[in-house]
C-alpha cells in the first residue's frame, strides 16, 4: 500500500458517485462529532474496502471506531455513541466504514492524513503536528472556500484566512491561477488545495463543496467573492451580457449559498453550539447606484437582497449571512489593465465627463473617498474576520469604502 495515498478531493473523479455521497454525508458529522478544531480527511479504494475487517483487526495504537452497519442513519447513531461527543486524549482517530473507506480525523491535514498514512501501513505511529502546521491563529480549525481566490480580493482573503490558521480550498474558474496560489500560499502544508470551479454552474458548485467536504471534513466558511462586470449604457448593453453578470454576481451566490449551507446545516446537527458563514464580497454598487453600470449595480443589490434574505432562513442554524460592500480596488487588474480594465471601459464609454486619459478617470475616482485611495485586500479581509468572530448580527451590507459610502 502506498505511504502516500490519494486521499481528500483527489478521489472525485476517481471513486464510484455512490461511495463520494455517503462520504459526503458522513464526513460533516464525523468532524462535528469530533469537537472544535477538527480536520477529516476522506480515503478509499477497492482494495481498502475489500480488507477493512482484517485492517480493523491489527488494532493499532490509536483510536478506531468501526461502524459495519449498511443504512447511514444507523452508521451516524453509532459513531454519535462511540464517540460520545469528543475525541480522546490523543486527539486524533480513524473512523473505518464497511463498504465505504476510512476517515482520518486530526487537529490538522498532516495528522489526519497521517491517521491514514499508518492504518495502511500497520504502523502504530502518528506523525505529531510540525511548526509548519501548528497554527494558533484565530482561524485555527476552520474550513473555508473562497471563490474567485486566484487574484484580487479573493486572494488577500485567502492568504488572511490561512495565516490565521484555516484550512481554505481555492476555488477559481482559471484552474492554473487557483493551484498557484494555493501553492504560494500553503507554504508547504496540505492547509490549502486549488480547485477549477465555474460558480455560474451548479454541478460544478456542488463539486467544489464536495472537494471541501471531502478534503477537510465540512464547511464553516463560504466566501462568495467571484464577480465580473462589464459596464455599458441602456442602449449599448446586449441582453447576453446581462446575463452573463447576472449569472456571476447573482445567481452564483444563490448556488454557493444552496450547497455550501448543506454542509453547514449537517454539521450544526451534531455542534449546535458552532457557527457558520456565509459571506458575500459585494461592492458599494451594491448600496448606491452607478452611472452607466446598471447590471453590475442591479447584480449587487439583488445581492444585498439575496443576504438579508438568506439570513433569516439560516440563522436557526447558526448560519450568519452577510455581505461585505468594498470601494473600489484601482490597483487590480479588474481597473488598472491598459486594455480590459475598468479605467479603460470607462474612458471609453464615456463615463467621467471631460476626462481624457485613463489618469483623469483614476484621479477622478480617488478624489471621491475620503481616505483619498481605493480599496485594498487587507481591508476587506480585516473585515471579514470581524464578520466571522461576532456571533451578533447577520444580514448586515458591511461598507469598507473609506467612508465614500456611509450608513444612514
Amino acid at each position: 500500500m502506498s505511504n502516500n495515498p490519494i486521499c481528500g478531493a483527489g478521489l472525485i473523479d476517481s471513486a464510484e458517485p455512490v461511495i463520494i455521497k455517503r462520504a459526503e454525508q458522513l464526513a460533516p458529522v464525523i468532524r462535528a462529532l469530533a469537537g472544535e478544531g477538527y480536520i477529516c480527511v476522506f480515503h478509499t479504494g477497492k482494495q481498502v474496502i475489500s480488507t477493512l475487517s482484517d485492517y480493523v483487526n491489527s488494532r493499532p495504537d490509536f483510536t478506531v471506531y468501526y461502524l459495519t452497519d449498511a443504512d447511514i442513519d444507523n452508521q451516524i447513531k453509532s459513531l454519535a455513541e462511540q464517540m460520545k461527543g469528543r475525541l480522546p486524549d490523543d486527539e486524533c482517530a480513524l473512523v473505518a466504514v464497511e463498504g465505504l473507506g476510512v476517515f482520518g480525523v486530526g487537529m490538522s491535514p498532516t495528522v489526519a492524513r497521517s491517521v491514514i498514512d499508518a492504518f495502511l501501513t500497520g504502523s502504530s505511529v502518528v506523525k505529531a503536528v510540525d511548526s509548519a502546521d501548528d497554527h494558533c491563529g484565530r482561524m485555527k480549525g476552520k474550513v473555508a472556500i473562497v471563490t474567485g481566490g486566484a487574484q484580487g480580493f479573493g486572494k488577500g482573503i485567502a492568504d488572511r484566512l490561512v495565516r490565521e490558521g484555516a484550512c481554505v480550498v481555492v476555488a477559481d474558474l482559471n484552474v492554473e491561477g487557483a493551484r498557484s496560489t494555493a501553492c504560494e500560499l500553503a507554504r508547504g502544508t496540505p492547509d490549502v488545495i486549488g480547485w477549477e470551479a465555474d460558480v455560474g454552474d451548479e454541478e460544478s458548485t456542488k463539486r467544489m463543496v464536495t472537494a471541501a467536504v471531502l478534503e477537510y471534513g465540512g464547511l464553516d466558511i463560504y466566501i462568495n467573492n467571484a464577480g465580473t462586470n462589464t459596464p455599458g449604457g441602456l442602449e449599448e448593453m446586449e441582453l447576453e451580457t446581462f446575463e452573463r453578470i447576472c449569472r456571476i454576481n447573482l445567481t452564483a451566490y444563490y448556488l454557493g449559498s444552496k450547497y455550501a449551507s448543506r454542509v453547514m446545516k449537517l454539521q450544526h446537527s451534531f455542534a449546535p453550539d458552532r457557527f457558520a458563514d456565509i459571506i458575500q464580497i459585494n461592492s458599494k454598487s451594491g448600496v448606491a447606484g452607478s452611472n452607466k453600470n446598471f447590471a453590475y449595480a442591479g447584480s449587487k443589490f439583488g445581492g444585498v437582497g439575496l443576504t438579508q434574505s438568506l439570513a433569516l432562513e439560516l440563522v436557526s442554524s447558526n448560519i450568519k449571512v452577510n455581505s461585505i460592500c468594498p470601494g473600489n480596488f484601482f490597483e487590480s487588474p479588474l481597473w488598472s489593465d491598459p486594455e480590459k480594465g475598468m479605467f479603460t471601459l470607462y474612458l471609453n464609454a464615456g463615463k467621467v465627463p471631460g476626462a481624457r486619459t485613463i489618469d483623469d478617470i483614476r484621479r477622478s475616482y480617488e478624489e471621491k473617498v475620503p481616505m483619498g485611495r481605493g480599496c485594498r485586500p487587507e481591508d476587506v479581509a480585516r473585515a471579514v474576520l470581524y464578520l466571522i468572530e461576532q456571533e451578533y448580527e447577520t444580514g448586515q451590507a458591511v461598507p469598507v469604502t473609506g467612508g465614500q459610502i456611509m450608513m444612514n
